[in-house]
């Protein structure tokens, strides 16, 4: 059953936004703005960038490496289990056979 969306207000680098959602998406997406407010404050506390543009690409760029690192690891996951499988598979078959 859908919901309809509303309104749900956030604070990031001490400004207030304003965003849509389901209500049982709500607490996932206050989540995400909380964790997003640390890491724009951990940039901006570190002097490198200033411009909160620049502070918001930073932290899109750490979440994106972030994301290919576990995507990364995720495949390799699933190639070390299909490996295992097939292995397992051969043994089966080999007692199988004799």
């Amino acid at each position: 059953m859908s919901h309809s969306a509303e309104p749900v207000s956030v604070i990031i680098l001490d400004k207030k936004y304003q965003f849509a959602c389901d209500p049982e998406e709500r607490n996932d997406l206050i989540e995400a703005a909380r964790n997003l407010d640390e890491r724009m404050s951990e940039i901006r506390d570190s002097g490198r960038l200033l411009s909160l543009e620049r502070i918001a690409l930073q932290a899109a760029l750490n979440y994106s490496a972030d994301l290919l690192k576990l995507q990364r690891q995720e495949t390799q996951r699933e190639e070390t289990i299909d490996s295992r499988i097939r292995m397992l598979a051969d043994q089966i078959d080999d007692a199988l056979k004799e």
